[in-house]
């Protein structure tokens, strides 16, 4: 278990290293390529990997490179799940900033109760808006998520189940969507062959703004 606070510059390299390890795993990674990646000195990657050395998150040899020790690779793949797990969010936001540095900001600010509370709100995904896979979560919590999810989008929603609305991740034009469908917080919204019903009555919404609809299961 990786204990303390880490400075995010300290995350930003075992997340990077973890990024290196999914593209080659086992593989050295040279300074020099941290350096060009990271926009920093060779001299400052090489100050860093002592240090993370030092702690036991890399094995660094000199003229050789660095790679993640199995405590280095448990806390760049946590940064790595959460930085993907903060672009999924975004996405789902009305949002119109740069989603892929907004969720280098946002990843430094998770913790494990975060992190668990996100991906039930989510639905656990397991792709980011990219395509890339989103690591596992950590043993502190991957037993949480193994339950059934208390939250899930209407778009996830299994058939002949239903759920109370609590979250609506929408914009304007889409509220005025749904307003107009008489959906609101609170509402009950089942799925029966492919449609969704509320009060009765089918939802004429598309499937992206389904995904919107976030549900407590009942």
């Amino acid at each position: 278990m990786v204990t303390g606070h880490f400075q995010e510059y300290e995350d930003e390299y075992l997340e990077t290293l973890y990024e290196f390890h999914e593209k080659f795993p086992g593989a050295r990674v040279r300074n020099g390529e941290l350096a060009t990646y990271l926009d920093v000195s060779p001299a400052s990657a090489t100050e860093m990997v002592q240090r993370l050395a030092k702690n036991g998150f890399v094995d660094y040899v000199p003229y050789k490179g660095t790679r993640l020790t199995e405590k280095g690779l448990e806390h760049g793949m946590m940064m790595k799940r959460r930085h993907r797990l903060a672009e999924v969010l975004l996405t789902k936001l009305p949002f119109e900033g740069d989603v892929h540095e907004t969720a280098c900001r946002l990843e430094h600010a998770f913790n494990d109760d975060l992190e668990l509370c996100i991906s039930l709100l989510l639905g656990n995904p397991t792709l980011d808006p990219s395509g890339r896979n989103i690591p596992p979560a950590n043993s502190r919590i991957a037993h949480k998520l193994e339950a059934e999810p208390l939250l899930s989008s209407l778009a996830s929603l299994g058939d002949s189940k239903q759920g109370e609305i609590v979250l609506i991740l929408t914009t304007s034009d889409e509220r005025d969507v749904l307003e107009q469908c008489g959906v609101k917080i609170g509402d009950i919204v089942r799925t029966k062959g492919g449609d969704y019903l509320c009060d009765g009555k089918i939802l004429q919404i598309t499937e992206s703004l389904a995904e919107k609809i976030i549900l407590r299961c009942v």
